[in-house]
């Protein structure tokens, strides 16, 4: 299959994967933002359309008319080279457009991509159409963390539906690896975005890093041993956190009458102390790691460590923060703001989760949020060095 008809299959499924995942949706959920890190899933769908309208149809397809004017304004993110926006707190402000309008919308950008999918053969606009794709898919997973915020803080704890399960991690113990120099970094002979790109060897002590998720009962253990009560296991500022925010157990527990419960996307369930810990934020992440007497990797003993690991269904805090390879190199305009702008006071998460979308993530894949961050599907990986 040549590049063109590949891309028009995978725009297809792309935006089908997403319609999908707001089919149990009803209309009132498409609305509500909770929180600034949650956005409405109604502003999802404008904004992933707009991307491909904004970067790949108005530039390159000839006469192609804008759906409206406003919707720049409406569903821009952080692109600044691209225009004024909506300020990220006040997009659950928007009633207007209605959800029909923004799904007509859809469906108007979805006709027009893929008529110029069609004819497209410049390798130069298919790399925007790929990353366009990849975008979508990263924001399919945002917006399901989205919708679990949006339901998980109802007070009925409405169900979802199927599809986003955790299972039982199997296997035991801890991988070890010899020091040496190892390579990090996408090679470029695929899709990758521009801050997996600067290949490059680091040295490596030599470590050993747990071939599974620390699971749901360990972190039983750390509540009832005060692991929250303990200011010796935590960081400064993450002790400042969660007397701040009077955290207690991960988001989304619940303790009932001595047992924990949690909201998933199937309802208020009892927690299976077999499953993985999830919704940790690298804080808890790291003082864990401190009671176990052990440490969180870094993201290259990560990545050195991947092909040996059991992982994919939540994605893993590292101790390393967010900042460019040798070589980095931003995009000019505005898709240059998709990622370097990014590079401070955040840390790298590695793998992906049942939420990632198919074939989308990789070893080299650089995922990253700030420590505090709770709502995303994340856990932890335990190393120790040797």
């Amino acid at each position: 299959m040549n590049r063109n008809k590949l891309l028009q299959t995978l725009f297809k499924t792309c935006r089908q994967r997403t319609s999908t995942i707001c089919k149990p949706l009803e209309v009132e959920d498409y609305i509500p933002q909770p929180t600034i890190d949650v956005s409405p899933p109604k502003w999802h769908l404008g904004h992933t359309t707009w991307f491909f309208e904004a970067f790949v149809l108005q530039p390159y397809f000839k006469d192609y008319r804008l759906y409206d004017n406003d919707f720049a304004y409406l569903f821009n993110s952080y692109y600044n080279n691209a225009g004024k926006r909506v300020l990220r707190p006040n997009r659950g402000l928007m009633s207007r457009p209605p959800v029909r309008e923004v799904m007509a919308y859809r469906d108007y950008v979805t006709e027009a991509m893929l008529q110029f999918l069609s004819q497209v053969d410049d390798p130069m606009i298919m790399d925007i159409v790929e990353l366009g794709i990849n975008h979508e898919e990263q924001h399919q997973e945002l917006l399901v963390y989205d919708i679990k915020y949006i339901l998980g803080n109802q007070p009925t704890f409405p169900i979802y539906g199927e599809g986003f399960e955790l299972k039982p991690e199997t296997g035991k113990g801890f991988v070890e690896l010899k020091e040496g120099l190892y390579n990090i970094g996408a090679d470029g002979h695929s899709f990758c975005y521009d801050n997996e790109r600067g290949q490059h060897q680091v040295y490596l002590g030599k470590y050993a890093i747990s071939n599974t998720l620390v699971s749901n009962g360990a972190y039983f253990e750390f509540i009832a041993d005060g692991g929250y009560k303990d200011f010796n296991l935590w960081l400064s500022e993450g002790w400042d956190f969660i007397q701040r925010e009077k955290i207690k157990a991960p988001l989304y527990w619940h303790q009932l009458e001595g047992e924990w419960w949690q909201y998933t996307l199937q309802g208020f369930q009892k927690i299976d102390p077999n499953q993985p810990v999830q919704h940790i934020s690298f804080y808890e992440a790291l003082a864990f790691a401190e009671w176990k007497g052990m440490r969180l990797p870094t993201e290259f003993e990560w990545e050195a460590a991947a092909s040996q690991l059991n992982w994919g269904q939540l994605w893993e805090w590292t101790y390393s923060a967010y900042q460019p390879y040798p070589d980095f190199e931003k995009a000019p305009g505005a898709l240059g703001e998709y990622n370097g702008k990014f590079m401070i006071n955040q840390n790298v998460l590695r793998g992906a989760s049942v939420a990632t979308a198919p074939k989308h993530s990789r070893i080299t894949y650089r995922n990253f949020f700030h420590a505090a961050c709770r709502w995303h599907f994340a856990g932890i990986r335990l190393a120790k060095s040797l």
